[in-house]
């Protein structure tokens, strides 16, 4: 049966296509065309085809090698458009001044928030701003005594997390101030105040009010939402080094962003190798058609449970251009464990770099 093939495509795309004929002795034939790949081996001949705007050189085709357990690997230049404006989706961009939304539970789809129409939409300093001030002022802070909560009609937007009046709403959990879903009991967020929420962009989907509500794969959602948060950041502050920690103040991942323009590539062959395990289970196959194309960025990380890679979490805690992201605990351990199948659907020799773990995350 024909497997699937992965391309790991960046500035100069590295190529790797699984290969039934992993022995020594069985000879293989590679044929490159523009708009797609080829194996022949004995009687047998294997396709990975390329979408319609995906191109590559032939001609810079080098460093072909086959590694035992891996396939065929190399390198050749590639040619796609770039992506259109408006397929870059951010997490500022995703509420609009004057315009009502629900925001749903993104476990269950309950309705969490109803017909919310906010007349300011803020984005929040960074989380040590009051710290800086400090190095800003001859004299003392001036907002010391200061905080910033949102009014009835305004949403303040925050690195991973929403910050709403609490209004009517009311999933506060009567032990502590953990917000919680109502029907799946799923943590949500966090009360700042009396007044104010904190909802996390992992645990909510937000939808405008004329628009309906679809579920996406909770794997797929959590995924998504990280990997735009690390896109968002490494542009607006040019830092790469991140802290996952959870709403209880433990670290639980390390990640360094390799990049973010890498274009992830799925050759399926024939309906058959939907049984062969892939990037998280089968919910990126693509339900029609031989190929399908996602934007990701490509990581390093480290799990830091159970005093892991103690030495280096402490070392990264206090640095300076290390950003903290933080999540509920629960979705923490969710996204090591996707983290985790991804490594394990790379080929044997993708999957470390200088100690660390690779992973590629689609958004």
């Amino acid at each position: 049966s024909s497997l699937p093939r992965r391309f790991l495509s960046e500035v100069n795309p590295s190529l790797c296509v699984p290969s039934e004929a992993d022995l020594p002795s069985s000879p293989v034939d590679v044929s490159v065309a523009a708009d797609c790949l080829e194996t022949r081996s004995g009687g047998s001949c294997e396709a990975a085809a390329l979408p319609a705007e995906v191109r590559l050189a032939p001609s810079s085709c080098r460093g072909l090698r086959r590694l035992p357990g891996d396939g065929l690997h190399l390198r050749m230049r590639l040619r796609r458009p770039p992506p259109s404006a408006d397929l870059v989706f951010t997490l500022r961009e995703s509420l609009k001044p004057q315009k009502n939304y629900v925001f749903y539970c993104q476990s269950c789809g309950d309705i969490i928030v109803k017909d919310r129409k906010f007349l300011r939409v803020l984005p929040l300093p960074s989380e040590n701003w009051n710290a800086l001030v400090e190095e800003w002022c001859c004299h003392p802070n001036p907002f010391a005594r200061s905080t910033l909560h949102p009014k009835h009609d305004d949403c303040f937007l925050g690195d991973t997390f929403f910050l709403l009046n609490s209004g009517n709403e009311s999933h506060k959990s009567k032990e502590n101030t953990r917000v919680i879903c109502k029907r799946c009991k799923t943590m949500l967020g966090e009360t700042i105040s009396s007044g104010t929420i904190k909802y996390y962009v992992t645990e909510v989907i937000i939808r405008p009010s004329e628009g309906s509500f679809s579920p996406t794969p909770r794997p797929q959602f959590v995924q998504s939402m990280v990997a735009q948060c690390l896109v968002e950041l490494s542009s607006a502050k040019s830092t790469f080094r991140f802290t996952v920690k959870g709403d209880n103040g433990k670290t639980y991942i390390l990640i360094w962003l390799l990049n973010s323009d890498t274009l992830l590539v799925e050759s399926l062959g024939s309906s058959s190798s939907h049984s062969v395990s892939t990037l998280f289970g089968d919910i990126f196959m693509p339900s029609s058609g031989p190929v399908r194309t996602w934007n990701a960025v490509k990581v390093l990380y480290q799990p830091c449970i159970k005093s892991r890679n103690k030495d280096l979490a402490d070392a990264w805690e206090n640095d300076m251009g290390v950003h903290p992201l933080k999540f509920p605990s629960e979705t923490c351990l969710e996204l090591l464990l996707i983290l985790g199948l991804s490594t394990t659907s790379l080929p044997p020799s993708l999957r470390c770099m200088n100690s660390f773990q690779v992973r590629n995350s689609c958004y």
